[in-house]
């Protein structure tokens, strides 16, 4: 596992290692963890694979998943705000697409490699407004487990992720939604695109 900064790891959603997937087993919460729980298959196919598979056999493994248990708009459009409704629809177009190559990145560079961990995801599923927040923990081989949970909300009938929060309280959105105005603050879109296509650059480089 490679120990990276909170703040980073929230962005990032590092968790480099191999996970286990526990199912969740409540039947009422079933519908609501299974995308978390689809989602963790998808990765754990890539990390027993490791760095021996090529990169982009990887992301193309699990792209598709990505796709269908985030709702990876509305994710941005958040995080963008207000701005985004002036930005012309082909800058909000190269937006998403570098936006969406940027978050399945993140996870094939993260997620790399097997090593003993085991992820369960809890019973109870809480509610918090229009939200269902999923709990989990990530247990090491040898450590204290973490806590990370998922805020799911229903997107064009079905659940979706739109909000990871670690050690249960921190929002990967809160952290991303104030770096992106940041940098549409001093550039506009043409710099969020930038630093977003950067950032994936850097990534895949790291994961090769």
């Amino acid at each position: 596992m490679r120990m990276i900064g909170r703040r980073a790891l929230v962005l990032r959603l590092g968790m480099a290692g191999g996970l286990l997937v526990s199912l969740a087993t409540h039947a009422t919460a079933s519908e609501v963890t299974a995308p978390i729980e689809k989602l963790y298959a998808a990765l754990l196919g890539i990390m027993k694979q490791g760095r021996s598979v090529p990169f982009s056999q990887r992301y193309d493994a699990v792209a598709p998943v990505i796709d269908t248990v985030f709702d990876l708009a509305g994710i941005l459009q958040v995080s963008v705000g207000p701005r985004w409704a002036g930005l012309p629809a082909d800058e909000q177009a190269a937006l998403m697409d570098a936006y969406r190559r940027y978050t399945i990145t993140t996870y094939v560079a993260n997620f790399d490699n097997f090593s003993g961990q085991r992820f369960e995801v809890l019973p109870t599923v809480r509610t918090i407004g229009r939200d269902e927040v999923v709990q989990s923990r990530i247990i090491p081989a040898s450590g204290a487990a973490r806590q990370l949970d998922y805020a799911m909300r229903q997107v064009g009938g079905g659940w979706r992720i739109v909000d990871v929060l670690f050690d249960g309280t921190i929002s990967r959105l809160a952290v991303q939604r104030s770096d992106f105005r940041a940098v549409m603050a001093s550039g506009g879109g043409a710099a969020l695109l930038a630093s977003l296509q950067q950032k994936t650059a850097d990534l895949q480089a790291s994961a090769q």
